[in-house]
């Protein structure tokens, strides 16, 4: 009944989110066809439900071939492959609004683990690896709210690889977090996380996510 429910909310919602946010996608087209390097959309394979890939969609933010240049599949504060107009749209997480589109498709969910680029799933470990896509992936969840300024995290490293702490200190603790998910998943759950979403894009440094979710893992050094 859960699962029935939750694809219900999923086509209803975002449905009436394209609708309503259609006027800001056409700005946007218009916008992104007129400034960087006039790409509108961008498509990139990841890991969703089962472990199965599928194309994301999300407005261009970053240079053409961004994956092959700098740190790859990370991307750190004032990273320079991310455009003027990226910035902007990356800082508001508009950019993951086409999403929705992937959502009536089925691919994701409204809520749910992230679905990763393979680089980025590959330095969870097997046992995450086997777990965390039991669930279908979803345009927010618990680490994306947690995780909500991964760049600057990273950012502050000194003389670490980015890749390296991703790996040993960051992925290790986000799969925590999804597989909390899968245990504590309701239709309760869901849509706290839709409004804390809403609340850390209002209020960025708040830590509101672990008062209402008092029994999520505990805080890495890194966060403190």
């Amino acid at each position: 009944m859960y699962y029935l429910l939750k694809r219900f909310f999923d086509i209803l919602l975002s449905s009436i989110a394209l609708f309503a946010l259609s006027p800001l996608f056409i700005i946007i087209i218009i916008i992104l066809k007129l400034t960087g390097e006039k790409e509108v959309f961008y498509f990139q394979e990841r890991i969703g439900f089962c472990n199965k890939k599928f194309k994301i969609w999300k407005f261009a933010t970053m240079l053409k071939n961004s994956m092959n240049l700098g740190n790859g599949s990370i991307t750190v504060k004032d990273d320079y492959r991310v455009t003027p107009v990226g910035r902007i749209l990356r800082k508001t997480k508009i950019n993951e609004l086409p999403q929705l589109i992937n959502i009536i498709l089925g691919d994701i969910s409204i809520v749910g683990p992230r679905p990763l680029v393979l680089e980025s799933f590959g330095a969870y470990s097997k046992y995450i690896q086997s777990r965390i896509y039991n669930v279908k992936p979803g345009l927010t969840g618990i680490g994306s709210i947690v995780f909500r300024d991964e760049e600057s995290i990273i950012s502050q490293l000194q003389n670490e690889d980015p890749h390296l702490f991703y790996k040993s200190s960051i992925s290790p603790f986000k799969g925590e977090l999804e597989l909390w998910y899968q245990k504590n998943k309701s239709t309760y759950t869901d849509f706290m996380i839709i409004f804390l979403t809403a609340w850390t894009v209002l209020f960025s440094k708040s830590n509101l996510v672990f008062n209402v979710f008092n029994d999520l893992p505990k805080k890495p050094i890194f966060f403190k």
